[in-house]
């Protein structure tokens, strides 16, 4: 668990004093962690609205998984954004079940192209669209917390940030596993030339001699 705690601040407003907690935002924060919070809402909402169509069970299980932890952090923020105080809990650590194995490599497919009919929704729609909305959380987030003034609100944020991309990692291996998502590799003498672009360096930096008067 990641402890948010930063509680005993006292904050000004150059105009009208002490600033009480639950007033402790900047405008830019405002908007931004609205932003982050309506994003949270509208992926929970397209989980739902997509879950019945699973057919996957090892997909459905990550649904119901991820659905109930962005939940969780949802409220967390939410508490913190409205109060500008500690949230009731701390923000948690999301684990995902998957291994950490890609498969290298190009299969032969169809080409792919926007459905023509909803009949046509499958479990390579459905993850593809629990990873869009993982990676727009992960970068949703990392701008809002960018600035963020009230120090909470940051710290929830922060925090929440290797969840989500820990939740579009995991979707991206299962997708990986049913090649949805394939994984293409530069040719070995290539791939070397790059590896080998750059190296380690040693010895610290000069510092500048300061005389003792």
């Amino acid at each position: 668990m990641t402890q948010n705690h930063f509680g005993g601040e006292t904050h000004q407003n150059m105009h009208t004093g002490t600033v009480p907690p639950q007033m402790n935002h900047g405008g830019h924060e405002l908007f931004d962690v609205h932003e982050v919070l309506s994003n949270a809402i509208a992926a929970m909402n397209q989980a739902m609205i997509l879950r019945p169509h699973v057919k996957d069970p090892e997909l459905l299980d990550i649904l119901d998984r991820q659905y109930r932890f962005t939940l969780d952090e949802y409220n967390i923020t939410v508490e913190a954004f409205k109060t500008g105080k500690d949230p009731s809990h701390p923000t948690g650590s999301y684990k995902m079940k998957q291994g950490n194995d890609f498969v290298y490599g190009m299969k032969q497919s169809q080409p792919k192209k926007p459905m023509q009919n909803a009949s046509e929704i499958s479990d390579e729609v459905i993850s593809g669209f629990l990873l869009g909305s993982a990676k727009a959380n992960a970068s949703g987030k990392t701008m809002a917390a960018l600035e963020t003034t009230n120090p909470v609100v940051r710290r929830v944020l922060q925090d929440s940030i290797p969840n989500c991309i820990e939740m579009a990692y995991e979707l991206s291996i299962y997708q990986n596993k049913h090649h949805y998502y394939q994984v293409p590799q530069l040719a070995q003498q290539d791939m070397q030339a790059i590896l080998n672009a750059y190296a380690s360096s040693v010895g610290q930096p000069g510092m500048p001699n300061h005389t003792v008067q």
